[in-house]
Parts: C-alpha cells; structure tokens; sequence
C-alpha cells in the first residue's frame, strides 16, 4: 500500500510515521 501524506507539517509528520510503523510505503 502506497501511501502519500500531504501537509509538511506536525501532523503530516506524525501521521507519516505512523503508517510507516504499520508497514506502509510512505512517499
């Protein structure tokens, strides 16, 4: 699952983080 988290900002971060825990690719 490819996943592209918009928004460089805190939250956009943390929910980046996160889904890379979950075994996601964040671009």
């Amino acid at each position: 699952m490819k996943v592209t988290v918009f928004g460089a900002g805190y939250v956009g971060l943390v929910t980046g983080a996160c889904l890379a825990e979950m075994g996601n690719h964040v671009l």
